[in-house]
């Protein structure tokens, strides 16, 4: 571990909490919200169950974050889930979950949010669609470039998109309740059968989805200790009631079915019918700030595990990827890694089958998570901490038995892309027994 710390010692402490808490907020609040409201009432069958499934989303999230913040007070390290790992259940475990996060997790976000964010921005220049690909390229690449300057240029976009980003979202949630008029609950999606609340929910968690990665930058905080529980529970506390006002706006304008055939253009439409062609505009702009923000959150704070790990010689070419500039004080070469990672993935899939992969091998990690919490308490009964997670254990198991449920469910919907998902993850095993074969 010693070899791990001392390579901290060569990142720059430039995150206070008013950036940490933009990171939770502007990596939470990206594509999802604007993207997923016609999925959830899809697969929910209609707006009731939709918007139970938002809410359920929120308070498994929630109770994720309130669990996780207390194993960041105890292990401030960079790094966040992959550290937490390592530190309660030994190195192999570490390894497979900072394997899936370098390979799949980091590269499948990065790249989804790139192919959103074109996806979008196409239709607002008249952009032809065979662009889509080369304008998320570049959309990555520009931000990597950013991030490699340094984690205050990517902390200072962050701060200035989470803001941008709230502005379109209050103003859809607000005039969308006021002006809308249409019945909210109990309207069909007016396709059967649905999929059912697991796969609704699974939609929910990568609206929701993020609030991780500032875990992973707890290293370059100035106080981490204090700053990532506050920035965790505000930071979602503020994303949830946004999604929930969002979503009823939303519903108030297009009826359910409506929002379920329109699918990704829900939102956007929305806005038009609010705010008029030219107002309509100005918004949608802002939901490209958003997904914007998103992006940067991810490409700022993604590289981190890779870093981690390549400190502990556990990928190939660690050397290389664990090097960072004096000038800088960023990982720069792991950052290089994921994006050419993101890209690779970005030319063969779609950013929705990436984003349920995503959420499938994520959650099944954050079960280990989750339970580690009990594992620390029953480990250090005696050790004062900074911050303890309320409600425990009631908290806790929520949060376990919602991540069961998840995982569960895309097994049972999806088997496919879980069993492609685990056997990508487990590919890591030989290449962890090779690296260690080397060493000796």
């Amino acid at each position: 571990m010693q070899e791990g710390q001392s390579g901290e010692k060569s990142l720059k402490k430039d995150l206070g909490l008013i950036a940490t808490m933009a990171l939770v907020i502007g990596m939470v609040i990206g594509s999802g919200i604007f993207m997923k409201p016609g999925k959830v009432i899809l697969a929910a069958g209609d707006s009731t169950m939709a918007l139970l499934a938002w809410a359920l989303g929120g308070v498994i999230t929630l109770a994720a974050g309130l669990t996780v913040a207390e194993l960041g007070a105890q292990i401030p390290k960079t790094g966040g889930l992959y550290t937490y790992l390592d530190e309660i259940y030994g190195r192999v475990w570490a390894y497979l979950y900072g394997w899936m996060q370098t390979v799949i997790y980091g590269p499948a976000t990065i790249g989804a949010l790139g192919l959103y964010f074109a996806s979008l921005l196409l239709p607002f220049f008249n952009i032809s669609e065979s662009l889509k690909l080369p304008i998320g390229m570049i959309a990555v690449l520009f931000l990597t470039a950013i991030n490699c300057f340094g984690s205050k240029y990517g902390g200072f976009i962050q701060t200035v998109a989470t803001i941008g980003k709230l502005i379109p979202i209050g103003l859809i949630a607000i005039l969308g309740l006021w002006k809308g008029n249409g019945q909210i609950f109990g309207m069909t999606s007016g396709v059967n059968p649905s999929l059912g609340m697991g796969a609704a929910i699974l939609a929910t968690l990568w609206a929701y989805d993020g609030w991780i990665g500032v875990s992973f930058v707890a290293g370059e905080m100035k106080n981490p200790a204090k700053q990532l529980p506050k920035a965790i529970i505000v930071g979602l506390g503020i994303v949830i009631l946004a999604y929930l006002a969002t979503n009823l706006a939303i519903l108030h304008v297009l009826p359910a079915a409506e929002v379920a055939s329109l699918g990704k253009l829900a939102a956007s439409t929305t806005a038009g019918l609010l705010f008029g062609e030219m107002g309509g505009r100005l918004i949608n702009i802002g939901i490209l700030v958003s997904i914007f923000g998103a992006l940067n959150g991810y490409i700022l704070t993604n590289a981190r595990v890779p870093y981690a790990m390549a400190m502990r010689g556990q990928l190939p070419a660690s050397a290389l990827l664990s090097k960072v500039p004096d000038s800088v004080g960023t990982p720069v070469n792991a950052m290089i890694l994921q994006v050419v990672l993101a890209s690779l993935l970005m030319i063969g899939w779609d950013p929705d089958s990436l984003t349920d992969i995503a959420m499938f091998v994520m959650w099944a990690f954050y079960i280990l998570a989750f339970t580690a919490v009990f594992v620390l308490r029953k480990r250090q009964p005696n050790t004062v901490s900074p911050y303890r997670v309320p409600g425990y254990p009631v908290v806790p198991m929520i949060a376990i038995i919602g991540s069961i449920y998840i995982v569960g469910s895309m097994l049972l919907d999806k088997p496919m892309d879980a069993i492609m998902a685990v056997g990508i993850t487990l590919i890591g095993l030989p290449v962890y027994w090779f690296l260690n074969w080397t060493k000796k």
